[in-house]
């Protein structure tokens, strides 16, 4: 049986339309002979979520995402995913959106929930929606705070260089080179009397070792002493000079007390006044003697009388 050309065109038409839908499906990631379950899933964000990616339950995966639309004007959008194999759980489940790195987009992974059976999620029903923090979103939270601090170290830095470099103008870049000028002369000028106090030391090598043998035997004399020191008889000494104080303690209170002669001599008025007028007489005595010598010592080689005695006019009362 002979097909005239138009038929045989027209079959290779709808062959071809037959096979674009289905590779059009296939690239959307529909499979058109495929008796999936359909469930939705309502977000405000989907982050990074798109069609054809994974459905997961456990790890495993169980579908591909179809499509992602608007549900509202506010903005929700209504996400509907497959599932392909035959796995029970409740209505209560959730439809949780999880991971997103820098190569790969994030998945959707159902959280069963496993209630009686009269709950069980058939094809058609609308998950709740969830989300968990992806790394980049970790990523983003840890780095947000450290860009703020580094934001404003970097303005601190820049504030601090332009405040360093109002002050280091001219002049004061010069008064810091002629600092540093000035510091090497210093040092050098140390390493000159470094070197002269070294020529010293070497100069007078012998002296020093002379004046520290000399240290040397004078602690070892210190030594000697401290041995002989210790070798006295401390308590014995103490004791001795204890007594020597009290029995000048006791001649004291003697003396305070007017008894014995000393005492007397010290304590009786009588005695003072009877010795002052002891002197005044032998002073009175002395001045008469050397005033008046005829009067006490007399000689005549005659014999003649001696006259009659005058009192002088200068003698004393």
């Amino acid at each position: 049986m002979k097909y005239s050309r138009e038929v045989k065109t027209a079959l290779l038409a709808i062959v071809a339309i037959v096979i674009l839908i289905f590779g059009y499906s296939f690239l959307k990631g529909e499979n058109l002979l495929d008796d999936s379950r359909t469930f939705y899933a309502v977000y405000q964000d989907v982050e990074g979520l798109s069609p054809s990616s994974e459905v997961t339950i456990n790890g495993l995966k169980v579908g591909q995402i179809t499509s992602i639309d608007f549900l509202n004007s506010t903005g929700d959008l209504l996400v509907t995913f497959s599932v392909k194999k035959d796995f029970k759980f409740s209505k209560d489940s959730e439809a949780k959106i999880y991971g997103g790195n820098i190569i790969g987009g994030k998945s959707l992974a159902i959280i069963p929930k496993y209630d009686s059976k009269a709950n069980i999620a058939v094809s058609g029903d609308t998950l709740a929606g969830d989300k968990e923090e992806g790394i980049m979103e970790l990523v983003n939270d840890r780095l947000t705070p450290l860009q703020k601090k580094l934001e404003n170290t970097i303005v601190s830095a820049d504030s601090m260089l332009t405040a360093i470099t109002q002050i280091l103008d001219d002049s004061t870049r010069n008064n810091i080179r002629g600092t540093f000028k000035n510091l090497d002369q210093t040092v050098n000028s140390f390493k000159i009397t470094a070197n002269e106090l070294q020529g010293i030391v070497q100069g007078n090598s012998a002296k020093l070792d002379r004046t520290f043998t000399n240290l040397d035997e004078m602690s070892t004399n210190f030594n000697k002493f401290s041995d002989t020191l210790t070798q006295m008889d401390i308590k014995k000494i103490t004791g001795d000079l204890e007594k020597v104080v009290a029995d000048f303690e006791a001649v004291s209170n003697k003396l305070n007390s007017g008894n014995g002669t000393a005492a007397k001599l010290i304590n009786d008025d009588a005695v003072y006044n009877n010795l002052d007028r002891a002197t005044r007489q032998l002073e009175q005595l002395l001045q008469d003697i050397k005033l008046n010598p005829k009067r006490y010592v007399h000689f005549s080689v005659f014999g003649k009388n001696p006259g009659p005695y005058d009192a002088p006019k200068d003698s004393l009362k």
